[in-house]
């Protein structure tokens, strides 16, 4: 963290309550503001997890998501209203979290992610070169299981820790992989159930678009995700370390299962 960084009277008043908490202090505020994340889709994932990662206080937030607004998505997609159907979904998201939050910086790109963009999308258009150090985190938010497999691969080239979320119908999935740490990466735990760029041989394409999806699964589904995002960034934290969870909205409980690396995993076995 740079030694300059400070919190103006406006920032302390803002997030008092949280610097208040016994698990919480000063410092992790601090530490909050220099941090950067990239959330890969700005949908029903990816709109609660940068709602409350913006009004916590994370520094720098970069959203990627070439979609456009539609009717069926106001439904659980909680930064968008009526007015902004047509309109793309990374812009019109920077916009309200900027009325939300103006202290945050924020960015987007309405481009989808490819292997052949990945890096400069990922790594150097939302990237601080002064603030290297700075803590960082990647976001899935996506229901698309190929833009996953690519930024599963670029987290573990990159050693970029990678917090992964799912929701679909009343139930929810989350995990924060640390590639650096060589404990499993998502291609470890999920699988030949990844997709390939072209959607073959996928053994699960289920989403919301063909599936449904409650409007609390992606609320409940993204708290949880900004909640793990917060530790880590803000405490150096993996609350998840090595475990994947999993939310039953219809049973209203929870439970977590534990993971290791794949030893011939193609993806962070190999060291791709």
């Amino acid at each position: 963290m740079p030694h300059e960084l400070t919190l103006t009277d406006a920032e302390l008043m803002r997030y008092s309550r949280q610097i208040l908490l016994p698990s919480w202090d000063l410092d992790a505020q601090l530490r909050l503001k220099s941090s950067q994340v990239v959330i890969l889709g700005a949908g029903g994932l990816g709109c609660p997890v940068s709602e409350t990662l913006a009004r916590a206080g994370v520094g720098h937030i970069h959203l990627i998501d070439d979609d456009l607004i539609e009717a069926s998505n106001l439904q659980r997609q909680t930064l968008f209203t009526h007015e902004d159907i047509g309109k793309n979904k990374a812009k019109t998201a920077c916009e309200a979290l900027h009325s939300i939050n103006p202290h945050v910086s924020l960015s987007y790109a309405d481009q989808r992610l490819t292997m052949d963009n990945a890096a400069k999308l990922l790594l150097v258009e939302h990237m601080d070169t002064q603030q290297s150090e700075a803590p960082f985190l990647l976001l899935d938010c996506t229901d698309n299981f190929a833009a996953r497999e690519i930024l599963n691969q670029m987290s573990v080239r990159y050693r970029l820790p990678l917090l992964s979320a799912s929701a679909i119908a009343m139930t929810g999935q989350l995990a924060l992989y640390e590639p650096a740490k060589r404990s499993g990466c998502y291609h470890c735990v999920f699988g030949d159930s990844v997709a390939t760029e072209s959607g073959e041989d996928a053994a699960d394409t289920r989403n919301c678009s063909n599936s449904g999806v409650l409007a609390s699964t992606t609320t409940v589904m993204g708290n949880l995700q900004a909640n793990a995002a917060l530790q880590f960034l803000g405490l150096a934290h993996n609350p998840l370390a090595g475990e994947l969870l999993i939310w039953d909205g219809g049973r209203m409980s929870q439970h977590k299962l534990r993971y290791r690396q794949d030893k011939q995993c193609p993806v962070c076995a190999a060291g791709v």
